[in-house]
């Protein structure tokens, strides 16, 4: 559990980070339209360095915890990443949470640490096959969604590309408990590292549209639901996850606490960048509602 909150702790801050070097990097009196040149001048900003970094070692971390911990533990321990950036957002940006956030945040604490008492070990199961093969359809399933989603209207389309989102991070999940052997031969001919590959690329790709194109918040709910619903029921069903003796209640408890707890705080699923600066001490809020 340790390293999945480590995860955690990575990938919340690494978004505010991410987003006070964007902020910092914009040009003085650009428009809101996309700037290619954007990325350049960020990478010379150490924030945004460090954030690259943050989240590297947070995938590291994402990985040896779901070698060693159930799938259900494991998501619901990353979606609490909007807790950690919604704390670090208030410190670090002036952005001022309401006494529903901070509940929120006590809320997403309360359930992980319900989890951490009651999650067993890894499940021994090691999947089939066929498993392998499904994931690799469910990530080109995704692509075709994504596609798809582009047609919708503004609020619909966030949510199903959140949620594709979302599936696109679950299918890493998965299969990085499906990998045994991590030789070259073995992964070339392992369905299940395409799948991850895929997934994970997918991801990405949908998140990024659904933030630049709908409501952040509605976006990141999707995503949050979608990681975190279906890779613990496959855990549990086909992998062999499972709790404490006598202790089922509370993993679904913690489970359903911590994953609520994110939904209040859905709208940090993209760091507040538009505040004001320190001589006012005040913060604007941009729900990136269009």
């Amino acid at each position: 559990m340790i390293c999945a909150l480590g995860a955690a702790v990575c990938f919340g801050t690494a978004s505010v980070l991410q987003a006070v070097a964007a902020r910092a990097a914009a040009e003085p009196g650009s428009d809101a339209g996309v700037d290619p040149a954007l990325l350049l001048r960020a990478l010379r900003q150490w924030r945004y360095v460090a954030g690259l970094a943050l989240d590297g070692c947070g995938f590291v971390l994402q990985i040896v915890a779901l070698r060693s911990l159930p799938i259900y533990a494991v998501g619901a321990a990353l979606a609490a990443s909007l807790a950690v950036t919604a704390v670090v957002a208030a410190r670090l940006l002036g952005v001022r949470l309401s006494g529903v956030e901070w509940s929120a945040v006590g809320v997403v604490c309360a359930g992980l640490g319900m989890l951490g008492l009651s999650s067993g070990g890894e499940g021994h199961g090691t999947g089939s096959a066929a498993l392998a093969w499904s994931m690799l359809g469910i990530a080109l399933g995704i692509l075709l969604i994504g596609a798809a989603a582009g047609r919708l209207p503004e609020r619909p389309r966030a949510l199903v590309l959140g949620l594709g989102a979302g599936c696109g991070f679950g299918v890493v999940e998965v299969t990085v408990r499906l990998i045994d052997d991590v030789s070259p031969a073995a992964l070339l001919a392992d369905p299940a590292a395409y799948a991850l590959l895929l997934g994970g690329g997918s991801a990405f790709l949908l998140l990024t549209s659904a933030l630049q194109r709908g409501s952040v918040t509605t976006a990141t709910a999707g995503m949050v639901l979608g990681e975190t619903i279906g890779p613990a029921l496959v855990g549990v069903v086909w992998l062999g996850d499972r709790t404490r003796e006598g202790l089922e209640w509370v993993a679904v408890a913690g489970f359903v606490v911590a994953v609520a707890g994110a939904l209040a705080l859905a709208r940090f699923g993209e760091a507040p960048a538009d505040v004001r600066g320190p001589a006012d001490g005040t913060a604007e809020r941009d729900h990136c509602e269009k």
